[in-house]
């Protein structure tokens, strides 16, 4: 298997052991599931499936993020408990999750489920030198890693930017440079709190994925992925973050899902231009939803339309009217193979029903339930 790694931006081959460790970042449970979500969770789904098929285990560790700035902000505005907000769109996503298909994550942890470990990993980078304190708010000192900004490549301005976009506040004055980022900060009245050496508080968003990987897999795990807006800053600080805590590299392959386009922006909660899978699953059948998610390569950023849809509904139905059998399976495994082309295998598996084979097996190996 060749797969593109983000960091050496190539395309090389995906050299791991009997047990594959992944970890991907999940959602903050604040609103529903989009199909920029679904798209990136469907490309790991093919990505276990495949790598199952090989023989290999897969350990895919997917966090909840349910305590940070977006979901304490929405809980406020709603008038609810934000832990209770969590519960339910946590609830929601992982019933589109199931109805999509998705092999379930070995593990789901929790951010506030992991403020001992998160506490743990901040004093290790302290005790590293990699970090400081001011008035009760634990940084990371970016100067001290050299190589920061390597993983996405992006000049200091854009770093910036970026930053100032994400809200991580590169004005902050408190900070010795404008890029390093908050570990743990004090609770604002309101917010939950929990104590610490520096002060009761809360963590910020990215300690909060380095503790969760390095408790759940491990000081160093064969693939971290999510989607492409994430490489900056969130992966980046998670790397750097991870390797000041342990000493060792903390992900041997980058693999990063491109964005989904709707109305010419890309779909997310910030610009609200959203399609949720929950209410395309009123009137179109889940594996239709999955078909037209998969009729793009993972690494192009591409447009949802309605057309996509209708065109996954008579693919489907042209795929069950072939019935079972393994046509187009050793096709699909070699188009897998090479960087994860769905798109390829869509048409073999194609191929093959117009000739008369049954496909069940090779659309299995998508994730397409043809029952």
């Amino acid at each position: 298997m060749r797969l593109y790694d983000t960091h050496l931006g190539a395309v090389v081959p995906f050299e791991v052991g009997p047990v594959v460790t992944m970890y991907i970042c999940g959602i903050t449970p604040y609103d529903a599931t989009h199909l920029g979500h679904a798209a990136t969770y469907v490309t790991y789904d093919v990505l276990q499936r495949r790598l199952r098929d090989l023989g290999h285990e897969t350990r895919c560790v997917r966090n909840i993020t349910d305590v940070d700035d977006d979901i304490l902000a929405a809980a406020r505005r709603r008038g609810v408990h934000y832990l209770d907000l969590a519960f339910g769109e946590t609830a929601r996503f992982d019933d589109d999750m199931a109805a999509l298909n998705t092999i379930p994550p070995w593990s789901e942890p929790r951010a506030t489920g992991a403020i001992p470990d998160i506490r743990g990993v901040i004093e290790s980078i302290l005790d590293a030198g990699f970090g400081y304190v001011v008035d009760g708010t634990v940084y990371f000192d970016t100067t001290g890693r050299s190589g920061f900004g390597s993983l996405a490549g992006l000049g200091r301005d854009r770093m910036e930017q970026l930053s100032r976009e994400w809200r991580e506040d590169p004005d902050d004055p408190a900070k010795r440079d404008p890029l390093d980022f908050v570990m743990w900060r004090p609770s604002a009245d309101g917010e939950p709190a929990w104590e610490s050496r520096w002060g009761p508080g809360r963590p910020g968003w990215h300690v909060e994925c380095s503790a969760l990987a390095l408790r759940e897999l491990g000081p160093t795990i064969d693939l971290h992925g999510g989607g492409v807006d994430l490489l900056y800053p969130h992966h980046e600080c998670v790397r750097a973050q991870s390797e000041a805590a342990t000493g060792a590299p903390f992900v041997r392959h980058w693999l990063h899902q491109s964005m989904v386009h709707l109305g010419g922006r890309k779909m997310s909660k910030a610009t609200g231009n959203l399609v949720f899978v929950h209410e395309l699953r009123r009137s179109h059948d889940p594996m239709a939803i999955r078909l037209a998610l998969g009729a793009h390569h993972y690494r192009r950023p591409w447009q949802w339309s309605d057309r996509l849809l209708d065109d996954a509904e008579g693919r489907l139905e042209r795929w069950r009217l072939a019935g079972a059998g393994r046509g187009a399976l050793d096709e699909v495994r070699s188009h897998l193979d090479d960087d994860l082309d769905v798109p390829s295998a869509i048409t073999a598996i194609d191929d093959a029903a117009r000739s008369g084979q049954g496909v069940t097996e090779a659309a299995g190996l998508l994730g397409i339930d043809l029952a």
